[in-house]
């Protein structure tokens, strides 16, 4: 599902969001893949992108849902997340705490996912909100925020898995050793997703990130995330053009080959 352009896999969209000398500016692409599944599961939307006015006011939002491979109809999941985020946004009280607004929005998908499929399917989600040059983000699941500054690649979401829980677990005991937690066969379950029975676990800010002129954030599913390594993908994000970093993830992604290559979706914002 898609908001934000009409082609079916290759969806790129350049926008400036303000005029104002000193203010930074966005520029936005976006991703889109089937890999070697039937069909489409992952959504995506961002809202105020094309229009300056309305993001000085009300700020942009963007969010990536990969709904859940295996369990019931991961694209109705994936997509009655993006509309109940959207509707949300749209809603968002910019005076209020915009944080926690948030985090209650993802609360509110969550339940809508459940109400549609009765706990039969699911989907991740990361999403973020950038108002007055400030980031704000949450995330469920295992879909990937980065942050490139500089010459680092900082990725600021954690995984919702077994691995990341066991990891967490381990560090309390004062085991600090992460590859046991990988070698898990059950390490890539998820622990937390929307549409799931029982309470989530929310990942996000507090208090929002200022970004700086030279920052590229980039949102995307596990398709691209965990297919493309974190020093790889800095490798493709070191070139000044979101437009030719969206085309070369596609075609690292194309060159690994993976003969079960998920659905892979990713949105990139430049601040320049």
């Amino acid at each position: 599902m898609s908001w934000f352009s009409k082609n079916k896999n290759r969806e790129v969209t350049v926008s400036p969001l303000t005029s104002d000398n000193d203010s930074l500016l966005y520029q936005i692409t976006n991703l889109q893949g089937i890999g070697s599944r039937q069909r489409q599961e992952d959504s995506f939307t961002v809202a105020n992108a094309l229009d300056p006015e309305q993001y000085k006011t009300k700020g942009l939002m963007f969010c990536v849902c990969d709904g859940m491979g295996g369990m019931k109809d991961g694209k109705l999941a994936s997509e009655t997340a993006i509309a109940s985020l959207r509707s949300s946004f749209i809603a968002l009280d910019r005076r209020a705490n915009i944080a926690g607004q948030l985090k209650q929005s993802v609360y509110e998908a969550s339940d809508k996912v459940l109400s549609v499929l009765e706990g039969d399917g699911g989907s991740t989600v990361v999403i973020g909100i950038i108002i007055h040059e400030q980031l704000y983000f949450a995330s469920v699941g295992d879909s990937f925020l980065y942050l490139k500054r500089g010459e680092k690649l900082i990725r600021l979401n954690a995984e919702h898995n077994l691995c990341h829980q066991k990891y967490l677990e381990n560090i309390r005991d004062g085991i600090f050793d992460p590859t046991e937690c990988r070698n898990d066969e059950e390490a890539a379950a998820l622990t937390s997703f929307l549409g799931m029975s029982g309470e989530i676990e929310v990942d996000g800010f507090v208090k929002p990130l200022p970004l700086q002129k030279g920052d590229v954030i980039l949102a995307c599913s596990d398709g691209v995330g965990g297919v493309l390594g974190q020093d790889e993908l800095l490798d493709i994000m070191n070139c000044t053009s979101v437009h030719q970093m969206s085309n070369d993830i596609e075609q690292h992604i194309i060159a690994h080959a993976r003969p079960n290559q998920d659905n892979y979706t990713a949105l990139l914002i430049a601040c320049i």
